[in-house]
């Protein structure tokens, strides 16, 4: 299934892409996709229902974010071997965790704000995992059990706030609007493998990033079972699991950073596509 939320900021409806295309409004048969509705259980009985009987949305209306009420935003850092020879930095010997603030997530398409006092905004295209049952202590070999979907995530950062104000990487993660997430919650029966996906990301027609989860150094079973070892997930939590090559930091000879006026345009293979314009805070 691919889950959604339509309709104005704090206000969307949960929803579901239909096989027509059409999107259908599944507020009569769930509060929101959020919390348990994304359990085993909660999915099930969403599927249980024909899609194409549910009341047909606007197509034309706003995606929101394609979870609500998210508990956790953890990012994973340097989790891509490309993504780290391009920076210089040595191969973890174990996933980097820091957290980005829940009050950063916006809809795919909803514009981003460069911060106050930014110098280097930059773009990251990542795999969000959903997930969709309690983990405490997993173990691997069970960890793709507690995984409810995926999304496409735009991980935004402010690199001089992340690397050159002291402290630790949540600062330069965590402005406003800095979390796209969508467009669609995609329900983990309908990717076969998560470590073999295509992903992209493009600045004003140019495409920077042209990677695949192939890359990641720490996969998605790892990821859950190792982040569970030190705090638990609950249903919503989302991980964001590292981004591909291309980035604006790692460009050479200089370093390419986002400013005001500019389009991004981002995807995963099977998980949809984000579009923003990015304006100047106050702007």
């Amino acid at each position: 299934m691919k889950l959604l939320r339509v309709g104005a900021k704090g206000a969307e409806k949960p929803a579901i892409l239909a096989s027509d295309g059409s999107i259908r409004d599944l507020s009569g048969i769930v509060p929101d996709i959020a919390g348990d509705v994304l359990t085993p259980e909660g999915l099930a009985h969403i599927r249980a229902r024909n899609a194409l009987m549910l009341p047909r949305l606007d197509d034309g209306s706003r995606i929101g974010a394609c979870v609500g009420r998210v508990g956790k935003f953890i990012c994973i850092g340097l989790n891509y071997a490309d993504h780290a020879a391009e920076t210089g930095a040595p191969i973890p010997a174990e996933p980097i965790l820091f957290q980005k603030a829940t009050s950063a997530i916006i809809g795919p398409n909803d514009t981003v704000i460069i911060p106050k006092n930014a110098i280097k905004p930059d773009w990251e295209v990542e795999l969000g995992v959903v997930i969709g049952k309690e983990a405490r202590y997993v173990e691997k070999a069970d960890a793709m059990s507690h995984v409810a979907g995926y999304c496409v995530v735009n991980d935004l950062s402010e690199r001089h706030f992340q690397t050159e104000r002291g402290g630790q990487w949540t600062k330069g993660k965590s402005a406003d609007t800095f979390g796209p997430i969508g467009p669609w919650l995609v329900t983990a029966d309908e990717v076969a493998d998560p470590q073999n996906l295509s992903m992209w990301l493009e600045v004003d027609g140019h495409r920077y990033q042209d990677g695949s989860t192939k890359t990641m150094i720490f996969g998605v079973a790892h990821l859950v079972h190792y982040v569970s070892q030190f705090m638990s997930l609950q249903p919503g939590d989302i991980i964001s699991t590292g981004t591909p090559p291309g980035v604006g930091m790692g460009i050479k000879p200089e370093p390419i950073w986002l400013k005001p006026g500019q389009t991004m345009r981002l995807g995963i293979e099977g998980l949809g596509e984000q579009q923003q314009k990015t304006v100047a805070y106050g702007g």
